[in-house]
């Protein structure tokens, strides 16, 4: 795979809208200018997914390169923002944790500071974990402040696609409206040549993206790149979504609640919540899960509910010949840990990193398929964790998860803490170590021993350092205002 050299890549085209579309116009237009011309092809008919509205903090940084404004983003999304995840019954039912965006208390370069918690557990001198972290409590207590905490955002996964639609074509980008009928090969390389609408308009282009979602339509339908099934680690295949009206306060956090066959999401906007059921049709049937889910929503339904239906997994090649998957069409983790977005965001700058200016040449493929199928690989191995490690066994589900093989990868990882407490994550990995043990101690492992640097504390003195340590994240909890109130004095939605 390979063409001339002097083969300059002039015209980038991609395949499709939604926020995969136009983040990769984005990030395309603002990193290119007027050096390549770029044509996004979306078609008014075909709906987007869109059901995508919590992100994580990665995009604060996707934002400030491209140079939007918090506030005006905020308000034209009609979001909110978001310091984690409670996660509620997976453990076992009626129990519930905090995956947070924070630290808690404070590490050393020996060891994490889950080797104190644990041992001034021991001694009878250390509160819940969850105590020593301010994005944590802040959680509970309903309060936010963008200057003091770790943070994401929820925001309508529409209107997003709108805001970053008017950036792009600001920043010189071509939408043509159309819906893709034929995709053209050039005969001697079987790379893309153009696209055929079917109101009879050719699009051509020497390198193209494909944002055509689940379809695939250019990498798999046309490429045939492959598919790396993982539906055996994460067997949940479909999902209903649905909007509700407000109820109740704004909570500054999505909620992930575990049923007998999948889990629920809900996830509050500044003018609506957003709901969801994820679920395997292995262990009930759509019509069951459907009403699972209404019968769970809070608030009036504002549109019927709609069935999405997946497969999780990867391409093989995301990046095969002159053609680039980003979105869906690449592959697909459930939005457990609210991933999608930030897979999109990391395709995108990848692409504009390795931007192939004199041609394709298979060096810059090999490397992109390199880093795409490890950040896929990472955060799948993240997801199953939540399935695997759990004291459930309620239902036949649950059953399955407990008992099903996983990746080795995941395996090392989980007995390493189980036995030490210790964790290790790679440079270019997404969760940070504080992720993987607030998740691993809230599904429930507890180390069995803890980093013998520890023990060189007095015991005086690892009560005082916890006691300091829980103090302080309680004093700047409580100076913080309440998230409503912040979101109406910065970043109101118009009514």
């Amino acid at each position: 795979m390979q063409s001339p050299h002097n083969n300059k890549i002039s015209r980038l085209v991609i395949a499709g809208g939604g926020t995969a579309g136009w983040i990769t116009a984005a990030v395309m237009a603002k990193t290119l200018g007027d050096t390549v011309d770029i044509t996004l092809v979306e078609s008014d008919a075909i709906p987007t997914v869109g059901v995508g509205e919590a992100t994580i903090p990665p995009l604060i940084n996707l934002h400030g390169v491209l140079g939007i404004d918090e506030n005006e983003f905020v308000a034209r999304t009609q979001a909110t923002f978001k310091l984690g995840i409670a996660f509620e019954n997976w453990r076992v039912p009626g129990e519930k944790y905090f995956h947070s965006f924070g630290f808690a208390g404070q590490d050393c370069w020996a060891c994490g500071f889950q080797h104190f918690w644990l041992a001034g557990k021991q001694q009878g001198v250390a509160k819940e974990y969850e105590r020593y972290c301010p994005e944590t409590r802040a959680a509970a207590e309903g309060r936010f402040s963008a200057k003091a905490l770790n943070y994401a955002y929820h925001l309508d996964a529409g209107l997003y696609a709108r805001f970053l639609r008017e950036f792009a074509e600001k920043l010189g980008v071509t939408r043509v409206e159309g819906k893709i009928q034929h995709v053209d090969l050039q005969p001697d390389t079987g790379h893309i040549r153009s696209l055929q609408l079917e109101k009879g308009t050719e699009v051509e282009g020497d390198f193209f993206v494909d944002c055509t979602g689940f379809r695939g339509l250019l990498i798999e339908k046309t490429l045939r790149s492959g598919f790396e099934d993982w539906s055996h680690w994460l067997p949940c295949d479909s999902a209903f979504a649905v909007q509700s009206a407000s109820v109740g306060k704004i909570v500054p956090f999505t909620r992930s609640i575990a049923h007998a066959s999948g889990w629920q999401w809900r996830i509050p906007l500044q003018h609506r919540r957003g709901n969801g059921l994820v679920f395997s049709r292995d262990f009930i049937s759509d019509d069951a899960a459907r009403a699972l889910l209404v019968d769970n929503v809070e608030g009036e339904l504002l549109a019927e509910p709609r069935q999405l239906h997946f497969r999780a997994g990867v391409r093989r090649r995301q990046w095969l010949k002159n053609c680039v998957a980003i979105g869906l069409s690449s592959g697909f983790l459930e939005p457990l840990e609210s991933t999608s977005i930030h897979l999109i965001q990391r395709s995108a700058i990848r692409l504009a990193q390795l931007f192939p200016v004199h041609g394709v040449h298979e060096c810059e493929a090999d490397e992109f398929n390199a880093q795409a199928y490890n950040d896929y690989e990472k955060i799948r191995d993240f997801i199953i964790l939540h399935y695997k490690v759990t004291d459930r066994t309620d239902s036949e589900f649950w059953r399955y998860c407990r008992s099903m093989s996983i990746p080795e990868s995941l395996e090392r990882r989980i007995a390493l803490f189980r036995r030490t407490g210790k964790i290790f994550k790679e440079p270019s990995e997404l969760f940070s170590e504080e992720s993987w043990r607030q998740v691993m101690m809230g599904q429930g492992i507890e180390p069995e021993s803890y980093h013998p640097i520890v023990d060189t504390m007095p015991g005086e003195n690892l009560k005082h350092f916890l006691s300091s340590l829980e103090q302080d994240t309680v004093r700047k909890v409580q100076s913080l205002p309440d998230h409503e109130t912040y979101i109406a004095q910065h970043c109101a939605a118009e009514k």
